[in-house]
């Protein structure tokens, strides 16, 4: 199983641009295979134009963002952009996509949360041809596309979708190359994302998806002060419909209990569990402890060491 880091928005804001990349490259130094950045920062970087530049910067290590909004974005706008960092990176680029959710598009964005499976379907039906020929033709209820797309490169961009709802995973097992999750437990990775998404895209002759776990992590001997932190930090991601859905089927209430938390070897156990679930990737969003000064660096350093081990 792969092994990266994610910097959430709350991290990634106190950044420069200078220091996010930098991290990144230490990232790849240390052997991590991805590095995660997100779409949405309250500094306002563009995730891909962050990600282009490290990936001049690097030589080895994925570079993925989780994710792009599809509503705001035209998919021929993204299809061009995401080809611009992937000729970047070499082909080290993850294109993660996804609806997001219905507060932030309609009271962000301003923007109808319309039909959001059916949108996802045909933002894939644009974009992908774009980004593999060059070229689509596309008629249906939300984009009706005749455009060209001419590049001298065209390096593979695997897309990942942001699936967690049954029709969300047929779609990504369907269409895309993968998902990328957040707040789904090893309970729901074995039983719901890994045989829906495998199936569709076994039934689609599709390859083995890609199956990418990401989640809260601390390395901490007292495990109840990093789930209280984590119930504090994250309270947020379980009133959003989509994460509630997958805390459910885990059968837990809060975020703060699928988040992977414990000692070194109880965080090997965590993702082993993963592995044996059917996760290809994991993807840690290392959060600090108070009162442990040394925490995020403790899990970063166990998370290192786990790489290329699970």
């Amino acid at each position: 199983m792969r092994i990266g880091v994610f910097v959430g928005a709350s991290v990634a804001d106190l950044m420069t641009l200078d220091g996010l990349l930098a991290r990144i490259k230490q990232a790849e130094d240390d052997g991590f295979d991805s590095f995660w950045i997100p779409h949405i920062s309250a500094r306002g970087y563009d995730a891909l134009t962050a990600l282009a530049l490290a990936g001049m910067q690097t030589s080895r290590i994925e570079l993925g963002v989780g994710v792009v909004p599809t509503y705001p974005r035209h998919p021929a706008a993204l299809a061009q952009q995401a080809l611009t960092t992937a000729t970047a990176t070499n082909g080290r680029f993850i294109l993660g996509i996804g609806p997001s959710h219905r507060p932030g598009m309609e009271e962000g964005f301003g923007i109808p949360y319309d039909r959001p499976a059916l949108h996802t379907r045909e933002y894939l039906s644009v974009m992908r041809p774009l980004l593999e020929e060059g070229a689509v033709r596309f008629n249906g209820e939300f984009f009706n596309v005749n455009l060209e797309l001419a590049s001298l490169e065209r390096p593979a961009c695997p897309i990942l979708v942001s699936a967690l709802a049954p029709q969300m995973l047929n779609l990504a097992g369907q269409l895309a190359d993968g998902t990328v999750t957040w707040m789904a437990g090893p309970r729901t990775i074995e039983t719901h994302i890994t045989p829906r998404i495998s199936r569709a895209a076994e039934n689609s002759g599709r390859d083995a998806p890609r199956v990418c776990v990401g989640l809260p992590t601390a390395v901490t001997d007292d495990e109840g002060a990093g789930r209280r932190t984590a119930a504090e930090s994250y309270a947020r991601y379980g009133e959003l419909v989509n994460y509630r859905r997958v805390l459910d089927i885990e059968g837990v209430e809060s975020p703060a209990e699928v988040a992977a938390i414990g000692n070194e070897d109880s965080i090997r156990r965590q993702l082993e569990t993963f592995a044996e679930g059917g996760a290809t990737d994991f993807v840690a969003n290392i959060f600090d402890i108070p009162g442990e000064p040394d925490s995020a660096q403790r899990s970063y350093q166990a998370l290192k060491s786990l790489v290329g081990n699970i």
